[in-house]
């Protein structure tokens, strides 16, 4: 067994040895997917996972525009079209100056797993620039987003290739991105998601991963008949994701002790309560300033400067800002002080040594395919409203959006459960997810 994953690995080195984010995330899914195969004539010997990790289409382009000052600017833009077997590609598009194509095929390749676990008809794919939005006018971030479309929607399409927003996207960039393609296209189709509200928008959608990474942390708690009720809760990152894995954990009785962006994190010993979280969505969202402006408003609080938070005593951690982000010594530190769960809210935020520091002590551990698939569901309920020229409630998509990370669980649980009762949620998420894909790729011969 160890020599299949070996040998396959040796191989996807060889072509992807410059993409270190990447051949992380395969070596990952390897792991636990490769000794499925082999124990099931229906997948082995066809090379489906061989086939998974190789895009189906890597478009690069350069991306022109004008600053305030009148000269011009050249970044590059990415799409990473990876894997359309249950349906046309779906995954963010990211702008920030570290994209690279191993980000971005780590991104895509986690989508095509991550999507199929919501059941909803998606394919996988992820998109972006080098483009850094932090300290742009809106009138600079609007001229890039334009020159960015003017080449992406030749290569999108409401039944191809759906992109949405990521870090550095948010509704500002989504609107200036549709409004481009609605002009070039000449048609309104439901070809972006995260869009607002009185434009083709779905209600929920920028609450939708923040708060499943909390509902798929609840769902584990109830596996051993607990809750969030009481617990002290440390959350990395500041914005979309963390701020309303905030909400919710307020919301269930938890109490949040920590937020973070990458000039430090804040630690408010008395917790973050609703209106404290009213204020840090003000400073982020409109303001657009660091976390450490939050000790100006409530001084009790700390700021510590250029350090992560999982030194904090916790019994919950949630993951929220960016990749490789909790590192093995950081488990460790988490372990020794109490911490039971950890329900990842950005993609790939633990190390190898991390995940393994975890399933070691066989506490709650839920990969970020499976936790924050949320924000994806939540984009596919998008594309059915968009079809149907039609809005659900509030309550009805929150609903929904539950009800697909309850599925989500059930589905890690089929697959990653042992015969002691342990659920390691990355293989069961690893597993779970291949299925559908390879199924569908099995039945449309070798394309």
């Amino acid at each position: 067994m160890k020599s299949n994953i070996e040998s396959f690995l040796d191989l996807v080195k060889e072509r992807n040895g410059h993409e270190p984010e990447f051949l992380q995330a395969v070596e990952e899914v390897a792991e636990t997917v490769i000794p499925y195969i082999i124990e099931n004539d229906i997948y082995y010997g066809k090379n489906i996972l061989l086939r998974m990790v190789e895009p189906e289409r890597v478009v690069t382009f350069r991306v022109c525009w004008v600053d305030d000052k009148g000269e011009i600017r050249v970044n590059r833009g990415y799409r990473i079209q990876m894997n359309s077997a249950i349906g046309p590609y779906k995954g963010g598009l990211r702008f920030h100056p570290t994209v690279n194509m191993s980000i971005l095929k780590f991104l895509a390749f986690e989508q095509v797993f991550k999507n199929s676990l919501t059941t909803l008809p998606m394919g996988g794919g992820k998109g972006g620039s080098d483009f850094d939005p932090k300290g742009k006018s809106d009138n600079e971030i609007m001229r890039f987003c334009h020159s960015f479309m003017s080449e992406l929607f030749r290569h999108i399409g409401h039944n191809t290739d759906v992109p949405a927003g990521d870090i550095g996207v948010g509704a500002r960039e989504i609107g200036f991105l549709f409004g481009m393609y609605k002009k070039i296209s000449n048609g309104f189709t439901g070809v972006l998601t995260g869009k607002g509200m009185s434009w083709g928008g779905s209600l929920i959608r920028p609450e939708a991963t923040g708060y499943g990474t909390v509902y798929f942390a609840e769902k584990m708690l109830e596996t051993k008949e607990d809750s969030f009720k009481g617990k002290d809760v440390v959350i990395s990152g500041s914005g979309n994701v963390a701020q309303y894995a905030a909400e919710k954990t307020i919301q269930l009785g938890g109490k949040v002790l920590t937020l973070s962006d990458s000039s430090g994190y804040i630690y408010d010993e008395d917790g973050i309560d609703t209106e404290k979280l009213a204020f840090v969505m003000e400073l982020k969202n409109e303001r657009r300033g660091r976390i450490s402006e939050y000790l100006e408003t409530y001084p009790n609080a700390k700021f510590v400067k250029g350090r992560t938070p999982w030194e904090v005593k916790c019994d919950i951690a949630l993951p929220c800002a960016t990749q490789n982000e909790l590192n093995e010594d950081d488990a460790n530190t988490l372990l020794s002080n109490g911490c039971i769960c950890v329900s990842e809210g950005a993609n790939m935020p633990s190390t190898k040594g991390a995940i393994t520091a975890f399933h070691k002590a066989k506490i709650l551990f839920a990969p970020g395919k499976a936790s924050n698939a949320g924000g994806v569901a939540t984009s596919g309920l998008e594309m059915t409203q968009n079809s149907l020229r039609f809005n659900w409630t509030r309550e009805e998509v929150d609903l929904k959006l539950k009800e697909i990370m309850s599925n989500i669980h059930d589905s890690c649980t089929e697959y990653g459960k042992d015969e002691n009762g342990y659920i390691d949620y990355v293989k069961g998420a690893n597993i779970a997810g291949f299925v559908k894909v390879a199924d569908a790729m099995l039945a449309q011969g070798i394309v």
